[in-house]
């Protein structure tokens, strides 16, 4: 049986199940950010504790079957940052990494947001524009902060 699961997961697939999985992660940000399910799924450490085990999953598929020391290579320049994900396994883990650190962004929004009092309006526009574009929905969040909050703060 454990070895029909990991069979099951492929690269492929773990991509597909983390793509599919974070969709209601932000539908539930975006409709329904107060609500007990949402508190539950994404203001825990469930949906980020189920990507970093796929994280971890794929970190130590590249530790027995490669040389897990090439990303540290991603710095020398851009070549090497494509020769990197050029490889399935590599590319997979910054796409996670992509997908919990924008989700984590995209709660902080949420949280922000209602203490400042911004329009669920640009909220929305926000969240939408961090899930697709992460720094630039974050700009944008920032910027219609300084118009609710009236003030800017540098270490917030």
């Amino acid at each position: 049986m454990i070895d029909n699961f990991l069979n099951f997961l492929t690269y492929e697939n773990i991509y597909y199940i983390a793509n599919i999985g974070v969709v209601p992660c932000w539908l539930l940000l975006i409709i329904a950010p107060n609500n007990i399910i949402t508190k539950f799924f994404i203001k825990s450490v469930i949906i980020p504790l189920l990507l970093s085990t796929a994280y971890i999953f794929i970190s130590y598929q590249i530790f027995i079957t490669e040389n897990i020391l090439e990303i540290f290579n991603l710095y020398l320049g851009l070549n090497d940052l494509y020769a990197i994900f050029s490889n399935e396994a590599f590319l997979l883990i910054f796409w996670l990494h992509f997908l919990t650190i924008n989700l984590f962004v995209g709660n902080w929004i949420v949280n922000d947001a209602k203490i400042y009092m911004v329009s669920k309006f640009l909220t929305i526009i926000s969240l939408i524009l961090t899930y697709f574009a992460g720094p630039i929905g974050l700009v944008f969040y920032w910027l219609s902060r300084i118009l609710y909050a009236k003030k800017i703060n540098y270490y917030d």
